[in-house]
């Protein structure tokens, strides 16, 4: 009696295949074009309020009055807050040059994001050149009855200064980063804007303008960085670390709140009404309020908006 022992097939079947050696490698993805739809239509969003600051606030006979109504009212803050005001802004360029410098220090050469670096950059300075220019060619705001000088200072350039170096740092700073840049570098933008208004170098509009064509510069140049950077373009959303807490994105949108109940508060005391009052500084503080809006605004819509575009840690 013979035992016949048949032969195995020691070659990978379809049952069981053969297992790889190593993981392959898995190249990061960029951001889809959902995410790029949102970065141009924030871009011209900016545009077309930037256009429609310029318009209403220079060319037409309410809004030149109620812009320099409020840069009028800020001689009833020019004592003490004018003094603080004046320290800031004669820091100020000092001061913005210092912060964009010692982040992009950092980044380019610790973290080697030469790219990245770069592009800032180059939309930092064209935010502030596109400023000037603008100045330049932008028309004289004609003449509707308003006493007012009538040269052109829409857009601010301190404020864009300071607006565009902190944008510069929040574009280069990891995800999880972003949203405490946002609010540290609003406040400083906002901070900036007011202290242009209360030393009556600027009126709100020119502020106003300053945020959006800094936000018409950045945008495109944050696209291009989280592209050219997919690998480090990775958080793991709010709470996951301090400088990721929801509190940086609250307490811009709460101080937002609290700015457009003062603006409402101040326009209502002068409108037509059987209680109205003649304003001393309630332009003022309308004004002052549409800054901090405006300022706050911007810097949340980045935080969500870069946030959408980073990929979450569990998706790599």
């Amino acid at each position: 009696m013979s035992f016949r022992q048949e032969s195995t097939s020691m070659t990978p079947s379809a049952e069981y295949p053969r297992m790889p050696s190593r993981a392959p490698r898995v190249a990061a993805p960029r951001p889809g074009k959902w995410t790029t739809f949102l970065f141009v239509i924030a871009t011209l969003g900016s545009l077309a309020a930037l256009a429609a600051t310029y318009y209403f606030f220079v060319r037409t006979s309410m809004g030149q009055f109620i812009d320099e109504s409020a840069l009028v009212e800020a001689v009833a803050l020019s004592g003490t807050a004018g003094k603080a005001a004046t320290q800031l802004l004669d820091w100020l360029p000092a001061l913005s040059v210092l912060i964009a410098s010692v982040v992009v220090l950092f980044v380019t050469v610790l973290r080697r994001r030469w790219v990245a670096a770069g592009i800032a950059l180059t939309a930092c300075v064209g935010a502030n050149v596109a400023t000037q220019i603008l100045k330049d060619l932008v028309p004289v705001r004609p003449d509707r009855g308003i006493e007012t000088l009538d040269f052109n200072s829409l857009p601010s350039g301190h404020t864009t200064l300071a607006a565009s170096a902190a944008a510069a740092v929040f574009l280069l700073v990891s995800p999880r980063w972003r949203p405490l840049a946002g609010f540290l570098g609003g406040t400083f933008a906002v901070a900036t804007g007011v202290s242009t208004l209360v030393n009556q170098w600027h009126r709100p509009a020119d502020v106003v303008a300053a945020f959006l064509l800094v936000g018409a510069f950045m945008l495109p140049a944050g696209w291009l960085v989280i592209r050219m950077g997919p690998q480090w373009n990775v958080w793991d959303g709010y709470n996951r670390h301090w400088a990721s807490a929801r509190l940086w994105v609250a307490l811009p949108v709460l101080l937002g709140l609290a700015a457009a109940a003062v603006a409402a508060i101040a326009l209502l005391i002068i409108a037509p009404s059987p209680w109205q009052q003649e304003s001393t500084t309630s332009y003022f503080w309308a004004g002052t309020s549409l800054i901090v809006i405006t300022g706050y605004l911007t810097a949340v819509a980045g935080v969500w908006l870069f946030g959408h575009a980073a990929r979450h840690e569990d998706a790599r």
